[in-house]
């Protein structure tokens, strides 16, 4: 599994738009279409539409 990164200002807002706590995810992947999460303490994965 990859590492994640802490995500930026802009895309704090998407995760919390999606209803997740920002604090909480990590960014794996970021694609102009799809921003690809994992989770900091589960590994649970999921793919935020933008």
């Amino acid at each position: 599994m990859k590492k994640g990164k802490r995500p930026t200002r802009r895309q704090k807002q998407l995760i919390h738009m999606a209803g997740l706590n920002a604090e909480n995810w990590l960014v794996v992947k970021s694609l102009p279409t799809h921003l690809h999460l994992v989770h900091r303490y589960t590994t649970t994965t999921k793919i935020i539409v933008i």
